[in-house]
């Protein structure tokens, strides 16, 4: 009995879909599903979401613990600022040694006039312009060093600084929330359970742009075209029935067996080509109910 009600439903089903006279294509409405995965791992601390509501594009709709990627982010913060607070300041270091030189220098100069008044040995001027020599090779050498010290701190703070830039992106991507405005289809986890990066969290899409995947005949494809406008009748069971304006958005490069699903057992062996038109949903529609389409 219950083999011979299946073979009742696939007759009528073939019939409809065998009469040319009411439409040229067939096919099933969809939508682009989107499955969003963790991107953090941890527990879920909580999770404000449940199947059939809408959501909006980057609203937060839960959260995965972070005080662990915390702890770390505060250490390696401590470590910066003990970093910093080590770098040499250059210029005072060296402010002695300068003003050496510049006390020496300036000695030189009154020695240089007393020479050329014969006032003073020429050697007291060579031991003064030696000890200028041997002070300004002490400064460049001690700066040069310090410098070094100033260089390597930067380029330590500069890795601190991207590990504490990493662990806040980690931290951002413990929010989870819907990359566009639509419908929850689907919820794979709770709040209080443990998820890893990828782990599938819940599936969206965008049901106010729907799309009916139709398949045509190639004799039908020349009076297809992108952008073409066309009817498509929605099947809501029994008499019920809905026209939508449609337009045609992509046409399949490849032949391919008409869908079981779709066409009678006669044309399965014939080849035909999925189209996808587009049509606005008046929040009827629903993913995989059937359609015609007529030109």
């Amino acid at each position: 009995m219950k083999k011979l009600y299946y073979l009742i439903c696939a007759a009528v089903l073939c019939s409809a879909c065998a009469s040319e006279a009411e439409y040229d294509a067939c096919g099933n409405f969809e939508a682009d599903e989107i499955l969003v995965s963790s991107q953090g791992t941890g527990e879920v601390i909580w999770l404000n979401l449940t199947e059939g509501m809408e959501v909006g594009e980057k609203e937060v709709l839960g959260q995965i613990d972070t005080l662990q990627l915390h702890l770390q982010k505060e250490q390696l913060q401590a470590q910066l600022n003990s970093l910093n607070s080590s770098r040499p300041d250059i210029e005072s270091q060296v402010a002695s040694l300068k003003s050496q030189i510049r006390n020496l220098k300036s000695e030189k100069t009154r020695v240089e006039n007393l020479i050329a008044r014969g006032a003073a040995p020429k050697k007291q001027l060579d031991d003064i312009s030696t000890q200028i020599e041997v002070l300004e090779r002490q400064l460049d050498a001690q700066q040069t060093s310090l410098r070094r010290n100033s260089t390597a701190i930067d380029h330590n703070a500069s890795a601190l600084k991207a590990q504490i830039s990493l662990l806040e992106d980690k931290i951002s991507r413990c929010r989870i929330s819907s990359p566009i405005s639509g419908t929850v289809l689907a919820k794979y986890v709770n709040a209080g359970e443990m998820v890893a990066a990828g782990t599938p969290v819940m599936k969206v899409a965008d049901m106010d742009a729907m799309y009916l995947r139709a398949y045509f005949t190639s004799d039908l494809l020349p009076q297809l075209s992108l952008g073409k406008e066309v009817s498509v009748i929605a099947d809501f069971g029994g008499e019920q029935q809905y026209e939508y304006k449609g337009r045609v958005v992509w046409i399949s490069d490849e032949s391919e067996f008409t869908p079981k699903a779709i066409q009678t057992r006669n044309t399965r062996a014939n080849l035909v080509y999925a189209v996808k038109i587009a049509v606005e949903n008046d929040g009827m529609l629903k993913i995989g109910m059937y359609g015609e389409v007529q030109l």
